[in-house]
């Protein structure tokens, strides 16, 4: 089994990335997440960029190591650091139970 997965260092909400397998451009609007009916956890939920969302369909769940390349970073001010060092980085191994995201001690308690 692959070691725990580490949340620090991810990209804020409103990102701009180009990815390693898609040609346009996406926008990242959410971070640790899983698509309905995966129980994998990616680090990013996106859309097409200048786009937007448009249907659920056209979402892109991807993980870092998919980012090829990031033309903005997002805004960033004292709620998103507070929130990057009060929760992400301190998140500990997630899992997928009953359809909800929890933390693998706390599901094993």
């Amino acid at each position: 089994m692959a070691g725990k997965k580490d949340y620090k260092g991810l990209l804020p909400i409103g990102s701009v990335v180009s990815l390693t397998d898609t040609d346009p451009y996406i926008l990242i609007c959410g971070r640790i997440v899983c698509a309905e009916g995966d129980e994998r956890i990616y680090d990013y939920v996106g859309c097409l960029y200048p786009e937007g969302i448009g249907k659920d369909d056209e979402l892109v769940f991807f993980d870092r190591e998919a980012v090829e390349q990031v033309y903005f970073i997002g805004y960033q001010d004292e709620y998103e650091l507070m929130y990057r060092t009060e929760v992400l980085d301190k998140l500990g191994e997630l899992e997928i139970i009953d359809g909800e995201m929890v933390e693998k001690e706390a599901a094993d308690e």
